[in-house]
């Protein structure tokens, strides 16, 4: 009895910690993902966004793990990052201007094709 709940534990324990590294765990399984030094080097990243918005932090994740360096503008709480937001046709965050391409939600496989 005691043993069955122990597996169960350390099964659960297992998926959790699987869970929180997938990012790690993803680039060993699958290194084509890896964003070349000379395309990191070369990108301009410049990300619209806010703190509360859960794409928005996707995104800030996907980039942070892919080692692409990026300019952030926080919409709610600078006025003239608002502005521009607004001049690039706003409606919803995150906006990304990838290498001067507008990408208008989270979508790394656009990140991505941009950034070539």
């Amino acid at each position: 009895m005691l043993n069955g709940i122990l597996k169960k534990v350390l099964f659960v324990l297992v998926v959790v910690v699987v869970f929180q590294n997938w990012g790690k765990i993803e680039r060993v399984l699958n290194p084509s993902g890896v964003v070349p030094e000379h395309t990191r080097a070369s990108a301009r990243v410049v990300l619209y966004a806010t703190e509360w918005c859960g794409y928005c932090k996707a995104t800030r994740r996907f980039l942070d793990q892919k080692g692409i360096p990026y300019t952030e503008f926080d919409i709610d709480k600078d006025a003239a990052a608002r502005q521009t937001y607004e001049a690039l046709g706003g409606r919803g965050i995150p906006i990304l201007d990838v290498n001067g391409t507008l990408l208008r939600d989270f979508n790394p496989d656009a990140i991505l094709a941009a950034l070539k």
